[in-house]
């Protein structure tokens, strides 16, 4: 039986969150970009769905996740089988994927951009990545989303500066596509848990993390935000997660990507 945590780390809440979004989707190669989507991602490949294929990041498919961070000298990845370039693009495009990435902005169509930042963007005021691969991603497979500082500058009104992945706007679906083609399946930031599943594809609150309100959700958030009538408060991390997460984390870089913890969440 799982025993709740009765203190985590806001980052820890946030690393048991994402990791519910893969529980259901069986065989299927997972990626998180980031630390604590990484984290994530090995969390559930060690709990909830032991299912979940993980690479190394190179070429190689690992029967246990890598920890994060230097590893000793002596240490041995757990190799299954190869996985080179080509054969991840066979994933990509079949749908067996699942991706949590990091965006800068996301709006209210669930549109996310990495690119470049401001108007004009042949004079961009902040060059980025460049689209990468987020546009055959996210009509290809399902994404979630991770945002350690919930606010309108990423939340943003209006669209994205530069739309990077095909989201819930009607005047920029392809031809041949319905929304039920996309599959944004949550976002999760400091604040909550979100998904596009409200009223018209609008981004609902699906659960909210302990101190926080709607009102600070919406103050934070560029655009109208759906609040339902019943919001459970995110689940606690179990003591059999957080021991996963030491173990995939042993050098605590959790620790570094979130400056505050909100009130009620002890680390």
């Amino acid at each position: 039986m799982s025993t709740p945590a009765t203190e985590y780390s806001l980052a820890e809440l946030m690393i048991c969150a994402n990791a519910s979004a893969y529980d259901n989707d069986g065989e299927v190669l997972v990626t998180g970009i980031g630390v604590l989507p990484r984290i994530a991602a090995s969390l559930a490949m060690l709990s909830s769905n032991t299912d979940i294929l993980m690479t190394d990041s190179e070429a190689w498919l690992l029967s246990e996740p890598n920890p994060v961070g230097k590893r000793p000298a002596d240490f041995k990845q757990k190799n299954e089988t190869w996985m080179g370039f080509s054969r991840i693009f066979d994933n990509v495009w079949s749908g067996r994927r699942h991706l949590t990435g990091g965006p800068t902005q996301i709006d209210r169509f669930a549109q996310a951009n990495i690119s470049a930042l401001g108007s004009d963007y042949s004079k961009p005021k902040v060059q980025m990545l460049g689209v990468r691969g987020f546009p055959g991603n996210s009509i290809s497979h399902a994404n979630s989303y991770l945002v350690p500082a919930h606010s309108t500058r990423v939340f943003v009104d209006g669209e994205c500066d530069v739309v990077c992945t095909i989201g819930y706007n009607p005047d920029r679906l392809p031809k041949g596509y319905s929304f039920d083609d996309i599959d944004v399946r949550q976002v999760y930031t400091n604040l909550g848990v979100f998904d596009f599943r409200g009223p018209n594809r609008q981004m609902q609150i699906v659960s909210l993390h302990p101190g926080v309100t709607v009102e600070e959700v919406q103050e934070n958030t560029g655009f109208p935000v759906h609040v339902p009538e019943n919001i459970p408060t995110t689940a606690a991390p179990t003591e059999e997660q957080l021991e996963i997460i030491r173990r995939i984390d042993p050098h605590n870089l959790r620790a570094k990507q979130l400056k505050d913890n909100p009130p009620g969440v002890r680390g």
